[in-house]
């Protein structure tokens, strides 16, 4: 198993885990919130997905599939487009709304983004410095560990909600 590989299977997971989260909700389900300023699952595996499809693309030095396959049209947020919640406020979780059926297929659509690129990386390249601003400088690796981390935790936290629904 190659590095690149044990990412895949990372990813692979998140896709997994977050697919089974949404599947079965309807849309007040997914947008349901425990307390006034908590995520719902939909802005959770939104969320997920919108961080990984901007990071990505980022150190792929490609286009987000958001913008290249009409995602941001598709969900029709009232948002802006470049946004992909960090730092939203109560009332602009409140305006991530989808289906699950929605929310599954960009998931998909950003993990196979993912994918191919994950399958063009050789060992060395995980070392490459893709951010100096921090200290240590930031490599591809750790980078890709970060939004793995980041996704999972997300996709874990919608998870939890979902048990909360007691469906």
């Amino acid at each position: 198993m190659t590095p690149a590989d044990v990412y895949v299977d990372f990813f692979e997971r998140v896709l997994e885990n977050g697919t089974a989260v949404v599947g079965g909700l309807d849309e007040e389900q997914l947008a349901h919130r425990p307390s006034p300023d908590a995520n719902s699952i939909a802005w959770l595996v939104w969320h997920a997905a919108r961080v990984q499809d901007a990071q990505i693309a980022d150190v792929a030095g490609t286009e987000q599939v958001w913008f290249t396959q009409g995602w941001a049209e598709r969900f029709g947020l009232d948002l802006d487009p470049q946004d992909h919640g960090y730092g939203h406020t109560s009332e602009q979780v409140a305006k991530v709304r989808a289906t699950g059926e929605l929310l599954a297929a960009y998931l998909t659509a950003t993990h196979e983004a993912t994918v191919a690129y994950l399958r063009t990386l050789s060992d060395d390249d995980l070392d490459r410095i893709i951010d100096e601003r921090w200290d240590p400088p930031v490599s591809l690796g750790v980078r890709l560990v970060s939004v793995a981390d980041d996704d999972a935790q997300h996709v874990g936290q919608a998870a939890y909600l979902r048990g909360l629904l007691d469906v």
